[in-house]
């Protein structure tokens, strides 16, 4: 890389540029006006000879400069452009102007227009944006500093966003494992969320509502009380905080609430709070983190904002590419291969489902197999579903421009078990003996054609009619 030389029109201009400095290797250029050829700016030679080739030359630009024109004035944007053509023909050039459209331009083979306070104006909002993340980080640390123990709250069988929430927030809090734990009312169940744990050596202990009465402080993170039911757990009607992306649900107390639900991640949040904060990132909390918004955003290809995108480059100049791999990348189970052999074996795609029935597994098989489903040709709805213990559970996964996956299985369930998720994923439960007395039995092909009856019209927003048996 060669020079910055930096071509600033009048004194206003050249000020503004002064006081930020000049940059490593580069060049301060001031073209004054008439009124201003005593008013040179400190760091700034004069241009002599005014936009003319011939001064451009006498700055010896050489192979590698670049040009950057700062004016607010066309007539001086329009004279300079073709003046460093002739006097540097292969130099490429910067305007930086406010003002000006790059239609009002002349032709130039390598030219780039960008703002010049509005540079100046996204660096401050950037960091109002830390400041106002920092306040966040002082409140967490004055509320729940002086406690002796603070559980920290998933949700049931927790996902890798809540997970790398909590290692965060206990990161953020300088708390260990011992004072801080990382709790749910469900156990840990899909394979990656398994590997995740193991290979970033945290522990997600298991707990029932009455345990909650041993933490002096509750922090839930990606989830919120209303989750855990209509009527929450007494312990969960008033925490101390909660930090979410999902929608706010009503029903609960807290001291401190931050829900941002333009951000597709949780994960996201409390980057934000590490960055403000200026807490080292480890390659395991960064590997944590970004597989929270990795997985949450499908890899930034579902609701992820800017702001998404924004942190997860910055974990991934702190992640560990071998650990991510391990978490990736979980053992599936014989019998589980088995399963889906049998059910690949007659499998079809059909209104642009595609249904895998597995028979009895381990739940945590049904959810890897929907992901593998999607990729069905002609699939826009993947579902897999299977026998655990007197439930038929099915998770449902769809390629995202279609209606919500979420509201979709809600409706198939309604009367019969309970569901919900996102846009693009869901699940599902339905007893057995709901699903017999409804359907007449249970055998593969009667859950293959109840299922593909009713997300077709859940899918349509048709009334699911259930009076009738299938024969």
């Amino acid at each position: 890389m060669g020079r910055r030389i930096i071509l600033c029109d009048g004194a206003e201009l050249a000020r503004l540029w002064s006081r930020i400095g000049a940059g490593e290797n580069e060049e301060l250029v001031w073209i004054p006006r008439e009124e201003e050829q005593r008013a040179r700016p400190p760091g700034f030679r004069i241009l002599q000879g005014g936009l003319q080739a011939e001064a451009v030359a006498r700055l010896e630009p050489r192979e590698g400069d670049g040009f950057a024109i700062v004016s607010e004035e066309l007539a001086f944007v329009r004279a300079a452009i073709p003046a460093i053509s002739k006097a540097a023909p292969e130099a490429p050039i910067l305007v930086l102007s406010d003002r000006i459209r790059k239609e009002d331009l002349p032709e130039h083979s390598c030219l780039r227009l960008t703002g010049l306070r509005t540079l100046i104006r996204d660096d401050v909002n950037e960091e109002f944006d830390h400041l106002w993340n920092l306040r966040r980080v002082v409140e967490l640390r004055a509320l729940l500093g002086p406690r002796s123990r603070i559980g920290i709250l998933l949700q049931p069988d927790p996902d890798p966003d809540g997970i790398a929430c909590g290692y965060a927030l206990r990161a953020l809090l300088g708390r260990k494992a011992s004072t801080a734990p990382l709790v749910s009312f469900g156990e840990v169940k899909r394979p990656e969320n398994l590997a995740m744990v193991e290979a970033l050596g945290i522990r997600v202990r298991t707990v029932t509502p009455p345990e909650l009465d041993e933490f002096d402080g509750i922090a839930l993170v990606d989830v919120q009380p209303n989750v855990f039911g209509e009527e929450p757990p007494a312990r969960l009607r008033s925490v101390d905080v909660v930090i979410d992306h999902h929608p706010p649900r009503p029903g609960y107390d807290a001291v401190m609430r931050d829900i941002r639900v333009s951000y597709g991640a949780t994960a996201t949040i409390l980057i934000e709070y590490l960055q403000a904060a200026g807490v080292e990132v480890g390659p395991k909390l960064a590997t944590a983190l970004l597989y929270g918004i990795k997985t949450d955003t499908q890899l930034l290809g579902r609701d992820a904002s800017p702001k998404d995108v924004a942190a997860f480059a910055f974990v991934h100049a702190h992640h560990s590419p071998a650990l991510l791999r391990r978490i990736e990348r979980p053992a599936l189970p014989v019998d589980a291969l088995r399963a889906l052999g049998r059910a690949l074996s007659r499998t079809e795609v059909m209104d642009a489902l595609h249904i895998l029935v597995l028979g009895r597994v381990r739940e945590d098989v049904i959810p890897q197999v929907a992901d593998l489903a999607l990729q069905a040709e002609g699939a826009e709805w993947a579902i897999a579903a299977g026998i655990v213990g007197r439930d038929l559970v099915f998770s449902v996964r769809n390629v995202g421009h279609v209606r919500a996956a979420g509201g979709v299985v809600r409706a198939v369930v309604e009367g019969l078990g309970v569901g919900g998720g996102h846009r693009s994923m869901a699940k599902g439960i339905i007893p057995l003996q709901s699903f017999r007395e409804v359907y007449g039995g249970a055998d593969r092909q009667r859950i293959r054609a109840a299922l593909h009856d009713a997300f077709v019209k859940a899918i349509r927003g048709e009334e699911i009619r259930r009076e009738e048996p299938l024969s």
